[in-house]
């Protein structure tokens, strides 16, 4: 059994690749007790060295774009390395100006942050931002809205969901994720400090490129969007970029529509609004608007 087409020109499911860029800042905020320690920031600085050049290799083999996600100080400490991904025809996101738990900020302070970061990378790439992701914490009620009124016209930060969906009362499309289409929870690895803390990671490559498919499988049955998060330090590795070739060629044997977040969002603006028994819409309802999720 297949659902009816929902995307262009009869593809039957949407792929999305998104990419997190963080250089060091992401484990800076995720554990910042490792400021200084210059031998565990190396693991993560390994995207910046090799990883994107294997991921920007790949795409090209492949003749894909895919959607960069970035805090702008990233940008400025690698400004020849964001150009790269831009010459390539790559989409640029923003995760706020530094990698920040946006958990502890007010909403007038998500908002300044989203803004700078807008700021710094249209001057640093040439490119309007139109993407968002939430470096990490939940956003406050209201940062929809405002993301409207900067010219964001997607984000990728919630889950919940497998199809794209608005955020109630705005047309601001959310590309929902989800924790098995990550590379970070299978791969994400430091000895000291413990990361994952209880240890016990690495999963076998051959099993995560199985769970990977078989759930591209169902996405492509019921003609949803399965959308990939990676990361440069952990999918860009000389073994794991073989693993992401390897989906790759089997997401390209399938009539999927391979886009870029700013290409999906902008189909998805030709539907309609959420219905009313739209998850979204009833969280929304029940909580008065108070909403927001983990990233």
């Amino acid at each position: 059994m297949t659902e009816p087409s929902r995307w262009p020109l009869g593809f039957q499911s949407a792929a999305i690749l998104t990419i997190d860029f963080n250089d060091i800042h992401g484990i800076l905020t995720q554990a910042p007790a490792v400021a200084g320690r210059d031998k565990t920031l190396s693991v993560w600085r390994y995207g910046t060295l090799r990883g994107v050049d294997r991921l920007l290799a790949l795409l090209a083999e492949k003749q894909l774009k895919a959607s960069w996600c970035m805090p702008a100080i990233v940008a400025e400490e690698q400004p020849g390395l964001v150009q790269r991904i831009v010459a390539d025809g790559h989409e640029i996101a923003c995760s706020g100006y530094t990698h920040e738990d946006f958990s502890l900020l007010t909403l007038e302070q998500q908002i300044a942050s989203v803004t700078r970061g807008c700021d710094k990378l249209t001057h640093i790439t040439g490119r309007k931002i139109i993407g968002f992701r939430t470096p990490a914490g939940q956003w406050k009620p209201g940062l929809a809205q405002a993301l409207i009124a900067r010219g964001i016209q997607w984000s990728s930060s919630w889950r919940g969901d497998d199809l794209p969906y608005f955020h109630p009362g705005t047309r601001l499309v959310e590309l929902p994720m989800h924790y098995t289409l990550e590379d970070e929870p299978y791969f994400a690895f430091n000895l000291s400090p413990a990361i994952p803390p209880g240890q016990s990671r690495i999963a076998p490559y051959g099993e995560t490129l199985a769970n990977m498919t078989q759930d591209f499988h169902g996405f492509h049955r019921f003609g949803l969007c399965y959308l990939l998060r990676l990361h440069p330090e952990i999918i860009g590795t000389a073994g794991r970029i073989g693993l992401l070739r390897a989906l790759l060629d089997m997401l390209q044997q399938h009539n999927v529509w391979i886009a870029t977040a700013e290409q999906a969002a902008a189909h998805w603006q030709t539907q309609p609004d959420n219905d009313f028994c739209h998850p979204a819409e009833v969280f929304t309802r029940i909580t008065g608007g108070a909403h927001g999720e983990l990233a």
